[in-house]
């Protein structure tokens, strides 16, 4: 039994923890398994290609530095070369914003806008200043460019130089007091009394008119009530800029005090609020620069604003308010001549998407697709904390976007004028990064169409039909195209090989489909000396009927030990039941370490997960610990039935969401988890944040029932089987708060097989080797000792 009696007894720092792997017949060692990328060696990462296509630069480390550097990849000549700093800072930025014909680009770069000729790859600066230039876009028909700087928009005319203001917003226009009546009467008799009060005001008078006019040829003084202005555009035209005015209510923080500081005292760190916040209010406008004028975006016509959520018949005593459900505006995305703009709303309560078509003359849209979900819109491409992937189709007569409508996430188009829908993908798999072909014949884009869990790279005709798949190794294919779509550069990776970066021809170009060629070889002897296994994909039928897809790795007959782990993955929609390299590669690598020593581990992309469509995505709705941690009590009899593991010997561990799992199966399921590890966990989702919970289980003063039963805090008493939990005191996601009200229900409950270790610079994504080192040679001993009984 795991003990402990005093609330120093949380830190755990005693020589015989740090080094407890005394069972551990593995040749691997937690110590150098948690290194990191120090151990496995560097990734490459960030792939894009230089505007002529003749050169890929990946960010890579491949010397052991503090920090990646630039890396520059020949294709003529296929070499690869370490760039310096000042020539990587030099060079334009890997996102281009072009103009209509595609012979220049803008981009911004250290807080500065520059252009970029497109046929001779050179770059300007258009400002070098100590205030930092953002968002560059192309307007007046291309021959300006407009940027963001202090909150106010201004353009710079590509033939002349001149920077021009565009916008003047001001947080109140009234100058002058008003007068009372009183005062009123006052001034008034003044004037009536005293000639030369007369004869000063009309002098008085005849400036201001002056005034008036001069201030007609300035950008339109706009009124925003110190309200934030984001989203601040002009369109291509050059005739209109939207904006819109954001009012956040304030929301009282959680401070997260720091004990370990170079200063020697406890320093407070003011982080996010608690679910439940009042929702943010967005409001669009529109500045007609030549009328002068700023009317509002009339959005009252969009479909579903008077919409009461299902959830609330279970609170027919409570009234529900949401007076008004406009959330996040994204946009607006203009068409090629600027004079229709597409805008993507969510809703605040995150269960519609509306994307609409904008007048700018007028300000009025109208609804060209309403996404609509019970529990929460979201997938691939759609959008989940801002819009979603859409764009114009050839000829600005439809639009083009992602929904979830046939429960996969697919592209579609529709008509602006007919407002017809069509779908140009459909099937029991999802659709990832679309994109259209330069020259607007095809589409591009990833889909795991074969597999679940393999992502490979497709080219389709503009219409739809028959795609053609452009990669074929099986796993992760992250493909970025050169400006001349020629060739590709692939990120790839497999369950037991890490990204390298490969590049080949495209297929679509050439009509040949090769083999890539691998640029990188970044593994370290250290990791190339051991033999990684390769899990097995595995499915099993859940409770419910569901088919579950997990990774099952399994150790030799000669050491199996008949005990089990399973491993629950963080995020809640995330998947690493699948055929590339986990971004858990510390913990890949530790079941590892775990099959050597005789261990089963099963690893389960459970309700909520991504890849699997919106049934699957939405099964945690209102109830997370429901079948989310069903799914691993149906694994965990699997393995007993189909596998020979003992019922009596298997444990549970994951971080994050995964701890959170991992807390609700020691509480809730202690017939089926001996012992777990909860790392960084979530104990009550009422203490998590607003935009992620709020979507899954609505809020805690609207849907209290949601909460109580998906919170681990209110089923404590249930712990039987042996409980580490772990967490960094200095966490600015899931607060350590969380886990010290947890400590003290467990107090209060009488519970003595737990144990607490605590990591006092570690935020939530644990950085330093020690931390991890600790953290995993507690768990491997815990499952040593509460699942074998060995010390």
């Amino acid at each position: 039994m795991l003990r402990t009696s005093t609330f120093l007894a949380f830190f755990l720092i005693g020589l015989g923890l740090l080094t407890a792997q005394k069972g551990n017949i593995s040749s691997l060692q937690i110590k150098d398994i948690m290194q990191g990328d120090a151990f496995v060696g560097p990734r490459p990462s960030n792939a894009h290609w230089a505007t002529d296509s003749k050169t890929l630069y990946f960010d890579w480390n491949p010397d052991g530095s503090l920090s990646d550097s630039l890396y520059a990849y020949s294709v003529s000549t296929k070499d690869t070369k370490k760039i310096d700093f000042l020539t990587a800072n030099s060079l334009p930025s890997s996102r281009l914003i072009y103009n209509q014909d595609k012979t220049q680009a803008v981009y911004s770069k250290n807080g500065d806008i520059f252009l970029l000729d497109l046929n001779t790859y050179q770059s300007k600066p258009i400002t070098k200043t100590q205030a930092r230039e953002s968002g560059p876009h192309f307007t007046d028909n291309g021959k300006s460019i407009a940027f963001e700087k202090n909150d106010e928009l201004f353009t710079w005319n590509i033939a002349s130089g001149l920077l021009e203001q565009k916008t003047r917003f001001v947080k109140s226009k009234n100058k002058e007091p008003q007068r009372d009546s009183k005062d009123e009467w006052l001034y008034q008799d003044q004037l009536e009394i005293f000639d030369v009060l007369q004869e000063r005001k009309a002098k008085n008078d005849r400036g201001e008119e002056i005034s008036s006019q001069l201030e007609a040829l300035e950008p339109l003084e706009i009124e925003t009530k110190g309200k934030p202005v984001i989203n601040l555009e002009i369109d291509p035209s050059g005739s209109f800029i939207t904006y819109v005015l954001m009012d956040r209510p304030d929301s009282k923080g959680t401070i997260v005090p720091h004990f370990v500081t170079e200063s020697g005292y406890t320093e407070d760190q003011n982080t996010r609020s608690k679910v439940g916040d009042e929702p943010t209010e967005y409001e669009m406008f529109i500045y007609d620069i030549k009328a002068r004028k700023s009317y509002p975006v009339v959005l009252d016509n969009l479909e579903g604003l008077d919409y009461i959520p299902e959830y609330t018949k279970d609170y027919p005593d409570k009234t529900y308010e949401n007076d008004n459900r406009i959330g996040f505006i994204n946009g607006p995305t203009w068409n090629s001549n600027g004079t229709k703009a597409v805008l993507d709303i969510q809703a605040n309560d995150y269960k519609d998407r509306w994307i609409v078509l904008l007048d700018p003359k007028t300000g009025k849209v109208e609804q060209l697709d309403r996404q609509h979900d019970e529990a929460w819109i979201a997938g691939p491409g759609i959008g989940r904390w801002g819009g979603g992937s859409l764009g114009w189709m050839p000829g600005d007569d439809k639009v083009w976007f992602m929904s979830e409508k046939t429960g996969y996430s697919h592209l579609y188009t529709v008509d602006i004028d007919s407002k017809k829908t069509d779908a140009l993908t459909s099937g029991s798999f999802e659709i990832y990064d679309a994109f259209l072909s330069t020259d607007k014949d095809r589409w591009y884009f990833t889909s795991n169409k074969t597999h679940p869990g393999d992502r490979q790279f497709y080219s389709m005709k503009l219409k739809g039909g028959k795609w053609e798949q452009l990669t074929n190794k099986t796993g992760r294919n992250d493909v970025v195209l050169s400006p001349d779509e020629k060739k590709m550069a692939i990120l790839y990776s497999y369950s037991n090989k890490p990204t390298e970066l490969f590049i080949k021809d495209n297929p679509v170009e050439t009509g040949e489909n090769k083999e890539a060629e691998q640029i990188t070889h970044s593994n370290t002897d250290e990791f190339k000396s051991y033999d990684w296994k390769d899990p097995e994909i595995i499915t099993f039928n859940a409770s419910d009927g569901a088919e579950v897809h997990a990774r099952l790795y399994q150790p030799d007959a000669s050491v199996k030990n008949k005990a089990a782990v399973i491993f629950v993955h963080g995020a809640g929609y995330l998947q690493n039941a699948h055929k590339w390299w986990s971004s858990y590669f510390r913990e890949y690598m530790f079941h590892n370490l775990l099959v050597d020593n005789g261990y089963t581990v099963l690893d389960i992309d459970y309700r909520g997960s991504a890849g699997y469509g919106r049934d699957w995505r939405t099964g945690i709705y209102r109830h997370m610990g429901g079948k989310d941690l069903s799914d691993q009590v149906d694994g965990a009899n699997m393995l007993k039935e189909q596998y020979g593991i003992d019922s009596d010997k298997i444990g549970i561990y994951g971080g994050s969401y995964g701890g959170f799992i991992t807390l609700m199966g020691m509480f809730n399921a202690p017939e089926t988890f001996s012992a777990g590890g909860a790392i960084r966990s979530v104990g009550d989702w009422a203490a998590y944040n607003h935009g992620y919970t709020a979507r899954i289980l609505n809020t805690p003063a609207t849907d209290s029932l949601a909460y109580k039963r998906s919170s681990p805090i209110y089923f404590a008493d249930g712990l039987q089987g042996d409980l580490l939990i772990l967490h960094g005191m200095v966490d600015d996601n899931v607060h350590f708060q969380d886990m010290v009200r947890l400590s003290q229900k467990l107090i209060e409950l009488g519970k003595e097989n737990w144990e607490m270790a605590v990591y006092p610079v570690e935020r939530h994504g644990f950085v330093e080797p020690s931390s991890w080192t600790d953290e995993y040679t507690r768990i491997f001993k815990l499952f040593q000792k509460s699942l074998l009984g060995k010390e």
